[in-house]
């Protein structure tokens, strides 16, 4: 079909079978689901400003939403892929427990790391290796860390909203056993509604579900007033209260942004304070943790837009990998930490985007709420949630490509699948399923069979999950 408009034909809208309005439902899906990063990063690296600092939790949340959009963007206009972007969850707390409280580094020798680890990362795309040692992977494994990645999405949704917490076991259904509380109720409505506007094949399933669950919170938080779960110090005070943000508005809706966390780098501190070895070693962490998330995301949001080529590749993947590589430098140049590819925008193309003009919209979005984050903060968790769970199960789907039947495939595949969710780490799961192959391949005798960036990715994988002892070794 020939493209309707100049932006359909920049995008390839008609020609990856989407429509403009598609994108843009997509885009606003994506949004819609990342949009706790706004609130969540802000609160986790102001765990690392230490005493007087110079700027707070205002600055970090206008420049987490200021790096997101510009990335974003980039993402969406250069490689033209429906992939999102902001400050990475996990690594953040790596920035605020691991190299401050930890490490005892400033926050700004803290975030120097972060532009070290992206620049090494920008390098090695520029150099194709990155994208060589994505190539080199199996298809189906790549197929298991798509479905890996669903799973672990819908346990992190059910974990945000409170349904699945800790308890006398490992884990438990909400409350000893029992739903309780009104989030809950806000979920549980969310999902159910979700699911049967699906099945009645409604357009915008996920998004209407989205917002009349974030309706109702609101709704129930004018009348109930129920309170946050935790408090100022992240103690539990209201165990059926609301998880991460309350649905409530609070002074006005728009505010002007202050951008005091751009610039908060120092590049050489780190150096100093700890020695080159010991630094890194800690860049070398960052750097794994980075380097393979945004492979099994890209994989799995191209999977689920049908973007794949017979080898499980996505176009452009090498400008994907590129902007991913300068988000982490961009986020660390902005002192709100690395920026890296979000899992949560499968639920964009699950509502159909197949495209960068997705992400141009979540991006713009993003640039928005920098005035806006009174009016985001009223997305509670327990409403975003809904779209991550119901995505695990559009991901999930993709379990019937893998060979159940040949074990060299099945035993790496279940690791890889099953890791995820367990170890709650997307690297974890995709390290295991490298090792796993691996031997397995020698067992049979296959080693001369394995791609020689395989094996060299399979001893850092080792290396990686034996670098705490190293650490502790040479930092002793």
């Amino acid at each position: 079909m020939t493209p309707s408009n100049p932006v359909d034909a920049f995008f390839h809208v008609t020609e990856r079978g989407s429509t403009i309005a598609q994108e843009i439902r997509g885009g606003f899906v994506t949004f819609f689901a990342m949009a706790y990063i706004l609130v969540v990063n802000p609160i986790i690296l102001s765990n690392a400003l230490g005493e007087n600092p110079s700027f707070g939790f205002p600055d970090i949340a206008a420049g987490t939403a200021l790096v997101a959009g510009i990335v974003t963007i980039l993402m969406g206009a250069v490689a033209n892929f429906p992939l999102a972007l902001a400050a990475g969850m996990g690594l953040n707390a790596v920035v605020a427990f691991t190299l401050v409280l930890g490490s005892k580094l400033t926050y700004q020798e803290a975030m120097g790391l972060i532009v070290w680890e992206g620049l090494l990362i920008t390098v090695l795309v520029l150099t194709g290796f990155r994208e060589a040692v994505f190539k080199a992977v199996p298809l189906q494994l790549k197929t298991a860390i798509s479905v890996g990645i669903g799973l672990f999405i819908a346990f992190v949704g059910l974990v945000d909203a409170g349904i699945i917490r800790p308890g006398g076991t490992p884990v438990q259904l909400g409350i000893n056993g029992s739903l309780a509380g009104w989030p809950a109720l806000v979920f549980v409505f969310g999902l159910l509604l979700t699911i049967v506007l699906y099945v009645r094949k409604v357009k915008g399933a996920i998004l209407i579900g989205l917002l009349s669950s974030t309706v109702l919170a609101m709704v129930i938080q004018a009348f109930a007033h129920v309170p946050a779960m935790k408090d100022e110090t992240g103690k539990v005070v209201n165990p059926t209260g609301w998880g991460q943000t309350v649905p409530e508005l609070s002074g006005n809706i728009v505010s002007l942004p202050s951008f005091g966390s751009l610039g908060q780098v120092d590049m050489l501190g780190a150096f100093t304070k700890l020695g080159p070895l010991a630094v890194i070693l800690l860049i070398f962490s960052l750097m794994l943790a980075d380097f393979f998330d945004t492979m099994g995301t890209m994989v799995a949001i191209g999977g689920e837009a049908k973007l794949l080529d017979g080898h499980g590749n996505p176009p452009r993947s090498r400008e994907i990998l590129l902007v991913d590589s300068l988000a982490a430098v961009a986020g660390g140049l902005g002192g709100v930490s690395s920026n890296t590819s979000y899992i949560e925008s499968s639920a964009g193309v699950g509502e159909g985007a197949k495209t960068g003009l997705a992400s141009v919209v979540t991006g713009v979005l993003f640039l928005l709420s920098t005035f806006l984050a009174p009016a985001v903060a009223l997305v509670p968790t327990e409403a975003a949630s809904t779209a991550l769970v119901f995505v695990g199960f559009l991901m999930m789907m993709q379990v019937m490509d893998i060979e159940w039947t040949k074990p060299e495939i099945a035993i790496p595949a279940f690791l890889t699948i099953a890791f995820m969710p367990f170890a709650y780490s997307i690297t974890v799961g995709i390290g295991m399923g490298f090792v796993s192959y691996t031997v397995i391949q020698v067992a049979q005798g296959g080693a001369r069979r394995i791609h020689p960036l395989m094996w060299l990715v399979t001893l850092l994988f080792i290396l990686y999950f034996v670098l705490g002892p190293i650490q502790s070794a040479l930092l002793g």
